[in-house]
């Protein structure tokens, strides 16, 4: 998987974020923290995006893609609680520190 495909599923894990938590606030009254709520459902969506393409593809799900799928439902909470925009300059420090 390239890092333009990674981006875009990063992108649209993000909106769906955004829009469950705002549903979701307003059905709790703001009982719950909107960062909490947003690393849950950004948790939970990015894993079962996981385990649905794996299944797709037919590929075996070994313990280390979980562990990559969470990861990546950080990255989605991060956007999702900052903005897409410093997701995108996090990961390009991480690319520089890199080279």
């Amino acid at each position: 998987m390239n890092i333009s495909a990674l981006m875009v599923t990063i992108g649209v894990l993000v909106v769906l974020t955004n829009i469950i938590v705002e549903v979701l606030k307003k059905m709790t009254w703001d009982k719950v923290p909107t960062n909490i709520l947003a690393i849950l459902v950004a948790l939970a969506l990015t894993l079962v995006a996981f385990f649905a393409w794996a299944a797709y593809m037919g590929i075996t799900v070994l313990w280390y893609y979980v562990a990559g799928a969470v990861v990546m439902g950080f990255a989605v909470a991060y956007a999702a609680m900052f903005g897409f925009d410093k997701l995108k300059e996090a990961l390009g420090k991480i690319q520089e520190l890199k080279k």
